[in-house]
């Protein structure tokens, strides 16, 4: 299936700057490779389209996360993302172990 939507990852330190870590096309390669960051920054993820400008459809940041969850429904009514990835990714950012330097 061609993807039209990408996962960006961006390790953010105190003073608010950000780094692009990765991009990842599919919620399995992001839980897999995506989701370590320095200890001393934070991870924020970003949903996108591919080949747009302007805002995220979405952005969320560690240690919460807050609001991944009801935003990624509408995903899967749209059959862009599974209730089984979203689960995973849900589960993997709600681990302590995510946030382990890589």
């Amino acid at each position: 299936m061609f993807r039209k939507l990408y996962w960006v990852t961006e390790h953010v330190d105190a003073d608010g700057h950000s780094c692009v870590a990765g991009v990842y096309t599919s919620i399995p390669d992001l839980v897999r490779h995506g989701l370590k960051h320095p200890s001393q920054s934070q991870l924020r993820l970003s949903l996108t389209k591919l080949d747009h400008e302007g805002l995220p459809l979405g952005t969320w940041s560690s240690p919460d996360f807050s609001g991944l969850e009801a935003d990624l429904a509408p995903y899967v009514k749209t059959d862009e993302f599974t209730a089984d990835q979203c689960a995973a990714l849900l589960a993997a950012v709600r681990q302590p172990a995510h946030s382990a330097a890589a």
